[in-house]
């Protein structure tokens, strides 16, 4: 294996696209040292090192990979067992049709959901700020009035919402049968759809204050509860794979 004794990735701790890296390293139990990044000011670094400003960013030596998806297909280059791009061809283009919907369509929908949440509730709001964050900006953001942020947000409840709602109940259609979404063992379109569902309702593993919270009515509705608990059972099993790496 060529990755390097501590890989470094460059992170925001609450993007689902580093969490589904996170999962990923996990998965394959690598070691590595998670950087978190000061949104602004801290991107400087990113751009130093990648030629780029988004995370996440993985450094392995020399070698600095940037986007999700590149960063497990790399990983799949390093460490190719256990794979998480199935070896069949037909389930490999099926994982990354799920994967590319995850990253895009389906992300566009949880991400504005979970500002929709944010911009009513101040305590989510609060709790999403990077640690980082100067107090001065913190205070500057949580002083920006509920309804001024939520009119910055395009959604209309009859459209995206619905869309929304009937992609997850579709998702807890296909784990109805089946543990994995794609042939029988976890792969990319598994993670990238459970990093998804952490920004709709936080998984335990997110801690206090966030831990539980998420949009509400998705994350209290019974219809998707069992979705919930797949995805919370794909990530203690993935923290406790890590744990027994240590």
């Amino acid at each position: 294996m060529a990755i390097k004794a501590m890989l470094e990735l460059h992170q925001f701790r609450h993007s689902a696209f580093c969490l589904k890296v996170r999962m990923a390293l996990q998965a394959k139990s690598i070691e590595y040292s998670a950087i978190e990044v000061t949104p602004g000011i801290g991107q400087v670094e990113v751009f130093r090192l990648s030629g780029q400003k988004q995370v996440p960013i993985i450094v392995n030596g020399n070698r600095v990979i940037a986007d999700s998806t590149e960063i497990i297909r790399y990983l799949e280059t390093q460490k190719p067992e256990p794979s998480l791009i199935p070896k069949d061809p037909i389930h490999a283009a099926q994982a990354l049709i799920i994967e590319d919907w995850a990253d895009t369509t389906f992300a566009k929908l949880t991400q504005t959901a979970l500002l929709q949440a944010a911009s009513i509730n101040h305590d989510l709001q609060k709790a999403l700020l990077p640690n980082g964050m100067p107090d001065l900006l913190k205070q500057a953001i949580e002083s920006i009035p509920s309804g001024f942020i939520n009119g910055l947000i395009e959604l209309s409840p009859k459209k995206e919402y619905t869309e929304l709602i009937k992609s997850l109940e579709l998702i807890a259609k296909l784990l109805a049968s089946s543990p994995w979404l794609v042939g029988k063992q976890m792969s990319i379109a598994d993670i990238a759809i459970a990093a998804q569902l952490s920004l709709l309702k936080f998984p335990l593993s997110s801690d206090y204050p966030l831990a539980g919270q998420g949009v509400p009515g998705i994350n209290d509705n019974p219809i998707l509860m069992d979705l919930f608990r797949w995805r919370d059972k794909l990530d203690e099993s993935l923290t406790a794979n890590q744990n027994m790496k240590k």
